[in-house]
């Protein structure tokens, strides 16, 4: 099956002040499938996840060049609404960042405040956001209870559904699973595949074995170049380029 695409980045350059951080990044993210990227720590993959939904924005001395398409149109046009973009294209970050409030307060927070209540019943935003990110049946019966008293796994769902509560169309996780244990890492995974009948997922991962079995196609990061990007079974199984090889099978990175 031909997937459509989502995003595409032509020719992505970044500049941390003097230092070229991200080196003519150029790749297409499918609609509806997931995405790892991988490679060692520094390699740009964290910096480039940034660059889809402008989280860079926020950094001084940060320039960019090249182009970032959304369903066709650049994000980093003048007049893109950036408020919309990250309506759109939402971010799980490394470690869980519940907010000190209720679990029903944390995901209906975006609705409030993009006034999605005004149109839907926000009871039903929450139910459904929690649903979909398989937390549901274990807060339905204390939604009033702190965020804060979750385990790191249900914490880290629990951000999920409060991305999914502004249905965006892309989902960015920055290494979703590296403050959990492994059975917390397998249920985020599922997650995931359940997640992209409905989203597109790009994910930053460290965990090779996770990108071959949670990912679609995947990306080699390598000194703020993208060495090598396919399917994830071509990249794992028969790469095209020795130096995915050498890092894959541990001899290099």
């Amino acid at each position: 099956m031909e997937y459509p695409q989502k995003m595409k980045v032509g020719d992505l350059r970044l500049f941390y002040g003097d230092f070229q951080a991200l080196k003519g990044i150029s790749l297409v993210i499918k609609e509806r499938q997931i995405t790892a990227l991988i490679g060692p720590s520094g390699c740009g993959k964290s910096t480039f996840l940034r660059c889809l939904n402008r989280m860079n924005d926020t950094i001084s001395g940060v320039r960019i060049s090249g182009e970032v398409l959304l369903d066709g149109q650049d994000i980093y046009a003048p007049d893109f609404d950036v408020v919309n973009l990250r309506q759109r294209v939402g971010m799980v970050f490394q470690r869980p960042n519940p907010f000190p409030q209720s679990i029903y307060d944390n995901v209906a927070f975006g609705p409030r405040v993009l006034g999605m209540h005004r149109e839907r019943s926000l009871d039903d935003l929450v139910r459904i956001s929690l649903e979909g990110a398989t937390l549901w049946e274990e807060v339905r019966g204390d939604l009033k209870g702190s965020a804060l008293e979750l385990n790191a796994g249900q914490q880290q769902r629990l951000c999920i559904a409060r991305v999914l509560a502004v249905e965006p169309e892309v989902i960015l996780m920055d290494e979703p699973c590296s403050a959990l244990d492994p059975e917390a890492t397998l249920a985020i995974e599922d997650l995931m595949r359940r997640l992209e009948q409905d989203y597109t997922i790009v994910i930053v991962t460290h965990n090779m074995q996770q990108a071959a079995r949670a990912s679609d196609w995947t990306g080699f990061f390598w000194l703020g170049e993208l060495i090598e990007y396919g399917p994830t079974g071509q990249i794992f199984i028969n790469p095209a380029e020795e130096l995915t090889e050498e890092y894959i099978t541990g001899r290099a990175g």
